[in-house]
């Protein structure tokens, strides 16, 4: 059995407004509305809403042979529902169709994977629980921001309760094996691996509409050939992209829509199948254990994440982000966590990024700044601000031992009344024991005496009748 896995990732962040070093302690709102409102409409309408409504014909059309799954960041979520809520309305339509997957993973698309797994479980919770309210499906399968994934993660990924985890298929990480079959975390064997596979994938995101290309141009008929051509042995081909591959990056008179909606027909024909990511990790056996040491991504050629935490300029601003984590998690106050999950997202960084790409292209043609300085600029003094209303509820002045203190007082007291529940609950249901068999020995008891009460009734009636005759 040959199958695909289509993989789909929707992300837009909350991009920040220009934010001047004289706005410090003066304007607490950092977001450009405008900007976010025209981005996610206008992908929405030339991607989003026409790729979906493709998807949706596809699994009709098959009768549910198509299927695939779909990523979407909580942030995205949010701006889809403030300025684009038929796409979320179609969203809804192909979760209930039951042929997608929605993954989970970070509501704010964080790196906080790599500086603070506390915050890490805390948004993926966030996510899966907002994908379970707005669809009704609970996710098993997890994808990491930008595909990050590392020995170290795989433990904490299991523990939260995933059957499977989505990462880059690096070549320097598989060596001479393939992408195409499942593997096994090596630090948390229970946890299946999907890799995504980088040329097949690549063909479609990078290459589709290059007319210099040698396969240029590609039909649905060549490229599922090139998938069931494949050595008889290997599993499952994972297919990654982000959905903006569809009419945005490539758009819709280069034929990609149509592209897209064939590969079923011709799928059938070369007996390869459709499958999603939670059915390929029940489906398959791990053909054997992967070792991931240092983090990879799915970004650049190196595969590592120095997209986002390559230079002193990205290290600042992470570093200055998360030392304030546990004053932020202390607060009660909803816009402050609002604003800490957005300054999160991990696009912040990559536009300070001075690399440049393996087509000579620099990072910063995908940024709304016009360098990587002004990138960096912009954003700490949003963060400056931030973390003077992180300081009005919680001083820095307080120290981290003193802090870690008050953390670890409000840990064992939150244990303590997780305890003195459980203990109530435990009365309470022995106490609703011993009244249902109270009312049960009644039960019992009462159509025993009802019978010697209606013989002293009658008795009682008879003499009455004597007495009235000797009357």
């Amino acid at each position: 059995m040959k199958a695909v896995c289509f993989y789909f990732q929707i992300h837009q962040p909350f991009r920040l407004k220009r934010y001047r070093f004289f706005d410090i302690g003066n304007d607490h709102y950092y977001y450009d509305d405008f900007a976010n409102d025209d981005i996610i409409t206008r992908i929405a309408h030339r991607s989003y809403i026409p790729a979906a409504q493709t998807l949706l014909r596809m699994i009709e059309d098959t009768k549910g042979a198509f299927r695939c799954a779909i990523s979407i960041t909580g942030v995205a979520l949010e701006q889809c529902e403030q300025y684009v809520p038929e796409f979320v309305d179609l969203l809804k339509k192909l979760a209930a169709t039951g042929k997608v997957d929605f993954l989970a993973e970070t509501y704010d698309h964080s790196l906080a994977s790599l500086a603070d797994p506390e915050e890490f479980q805390i948004q993926v919770k966030l996510h899966s629980d907002k994908i379970e309210e707005l669809f009704g499906v609970k996710p098993h399968v997890f994808r990491n921001t930008e595909l990050i994934y590392s020995d170290e993660l795989a433990p904490q990924i299991a523990a939260m309760g995933f059957k499977g985890c989505i990462t880059e298929g690096a070549k320097h990480i598989l060596g001479w094996k393939s992408p195409n079959y499942v593997y096994a975390a090596a630090s948390a064997p229970k946890l299946k691996l999907l890799l995504k596979n980088d040329k097949l994938s690549d063909d479609i995101t990078e290459r589709f509409s290059h007319t210099d290309w040698n396969e240029y141009p590609l039909t649905a008929d060549k490229y599922i050939g090139w998938i069931a051509d494949t050595p008889q042995e290997e599993q499952v081909f994972n297919l990654f992209m982000n959905l903006e591959t569809f009419g945005e990056f490539h758009t819709a008179d280069t034929g990609i829509f149509q592209f897209l909606e064939a590969l079923p027909r011709f799928a059938k024909e070369r007996g390869v199948e459709f499958i999603t990511p939670t059915e390929a990790v029940k489906t398959f056996k791990p053909v054997d254990v992967l070792s991931v040491v240092h983090p990879i991504s799915w970004a650049d050629e190196a595969r590592d994440t120095s997209a986002w935490l390559g230079n002193q300029l990205q290290k600042e601003a992470f570093s200055k982000l998360y030392s304030v984590a546990e004053r932020v998690r202390l607060s009660d106050n909803r816009q402050l966590k609002q604003d800490w999950g957005r300054l999160q997202a991990a696009d912040h960084f990559f536009y300070m990024s001075t690399k440049h790409m393996a087509d000579g292209a620099s990072h910063s043609m995908f940024s709304p700044y016009e360098t990587p300085y002004q990138a960096f600029t912009n954003y700490m003094n949003v963060l400056a601000d931030f973390i003077v209303r992180v300081e009005e509820q919680y001083p820095m002045s307080i120290e981290n031992e003193e802090l870690n203190s008050l953390l670890t007082t409000i840990r064992n007291q939150a244990r303590e009344i997780e305890t003195l529940n459980k203990e109530v609950n435990r009365y309470r249901l022995n106490e609703e024991h011993l009244n249902e068999e109270h009312a049960l020995r009644q039960t019992k008891e009462t159509p025993a005496a009802a019978p010697a009460k209606d013989a002293k009734t009658a008795k009682a009636k008879s003499a009455a009748k004597t007495r009235a005759k000797k009357a």
